[in-house]
C-alpha cells in the first residue's frame, strides 16, 4: 500500500466508525426509552426464554471474540517490518472489530426490546466502551506496534485531513 492508499483507508475507517455509532445509538436509545416508560405497548410477540439465553450468550461471545481477534491480528502485524502493511492490518482489524461491536449493539437493542432484561443494557454499555476506547487514532497505532518516531510521524500525517 502507498501513503495515499493508507490515508484514504484510514479516512474511510473513521467514517465507518462514526456511521456505525450514529446508527446504533439512536436504535438502542429508542428501545431503552420504550423499556423504561412502561406505558407504551407495541404488542410484540412473546419469544421463548431459550432465545433470551442464546442472545445473551451470543452478545457476550461476540464481545469476547472481537477483543481477542483484534489482538491476534495485531500480533500477526507485528512480525512484518513494512509500516504500510502494519497500518493496513490495523485498519482491516479495526473495521472487523467495529462490525462485531455494531452487531452487539443491535442484538442488545433487540434483546432489550423483546425480553426487557437489564443484561442487554450492560452488553450495550460494554460495546459502547469498546466503541469509545477502540476508536482509531495514530497514538493507538503507535502504541500497539511500538513504532519509532519516524514511523509514528508517517502514521500521524496519514491520519490528518488534508485541506485544499
Amino acid at each position: 500500500m502507498t501513503f495515499e492508499e493508507i490515508q484514504k483507508s484510514y479516512r474511510r475507517l473513521e467514517q465507518l466508525v462514526l456511521v456505525l455509532m450514529i446508527i446504533s445509538l439512536p436504535v438502542f436509545g429508542m428501545v431503552y426509552l420504550y423499556f423504561n416508560s412502561g406505558s407504551l405497548n407495541w404488542d410484540l410477540p412473546v419469544l421463548p426464554d431459550f432465545f433470551n439465553g442464546l442472545l445473551v450468550g451470543l452478545n457476550i461471545g461476540l464481545l469476547i471474540t472481537q477483543y481477542f481477534k483484534f489482538h491476534r491480528d495485531i500480533k500477526e502485524g507485528k512480525v512484518t517490518e513494512d509500516l504500510f502493511k502494519k497500518v493496513a492490518i490495523y485498519i482491516r482489524s479495526t473495521r472487523v472489530r467495529f462490525y462485531f461491536l455494531f452487531v452487539v449493539a443491535l442484538l442488545s437493542a433487540l434483546g432489550l426490546l423483546f425480553y426487557q432484561n437489564e443484561i442487554y443494557v450492560v452488553t450495550f454499555a460494554v460495546a459502547l466502551i469498546f466503541f469509545s476506547l477502540a476508536k482509531p487514532t495514530p497514538d493507538r497505532i503507535k502504541r500497539l506496534y511500538r513504532l519509532n518516531k519516524e514511523d509514528s510521524e508517517v502514521v500521524r500525517k496519514a491520519s490528518r485531513l488534508e485541506i485544499d
